[in-house]
């Protein structure tokens, strides 16, 4: 942390100070540009520039989130009782984590039928699960957060 008598800050030091980035290009990794998506899909400039100021503000704020999941967890299982911001909190972790696994499992639009069709032995029909009950929980703390 820079003290005030350190003498004007140079734009290294601002940069840092307000989560600038450097990397302005869409992750090639399909879940990262899933979670971190281009603000402006029809123009790389204005994308690459907004991301600069934002991609680091955005993965502070999962960051915090997925540590907020895991700090409310019980620590030998159990009941969680959730504050209400922890339950945003909440939401938001497992709204990441439905994008990530619903971006390695493909989902679309005709997903609920492809999964009709998939039986047991199908590799993917664990993953499907775990969505399917990601969605569920989902479903289930927007309910309680809206009494």
């Amino acid at each position: 942390m820079r003290a005030l008598d350190d003498g004007p800050a140079g734009p290294d030091d601002l940069a840092a100070m307000i989560g600038l980035t450097e990397d302005a290009e869409l992750p090639s990794d399909p879940v990262l540009a899933r979670l971190l998506p281009d603000a402006y899909r029809d123009d790389p400039e204005a994308s690459g520039e907004f991301r600069r100021y934002t991609e680091q503000g955005l993965r502070s704020g999962k960051t915090a989130a997925a540590r907020t999941v895991l700090a409310t967890l019980p620590p030998k299982g159990g009941r969680v009782r959730l504050s209400r911001p922890e339950a945003q909190a909440w939401l938001r972790a497992l709204n990441d984590v439905r994008l990530a696994l619903g971006t390695r499992l493909e989902v679309t639009d005709d997903f609920d039928e492809q999964v009709a069709h998939m039986g047991p032995g199908d590799p993917r029909a664990a993953y499907v699960g775990v969505y399917q009950w990601l969605a569920f929980l989902q479903e289930t703390l927007v309910l309680a957060l809206s009494r």
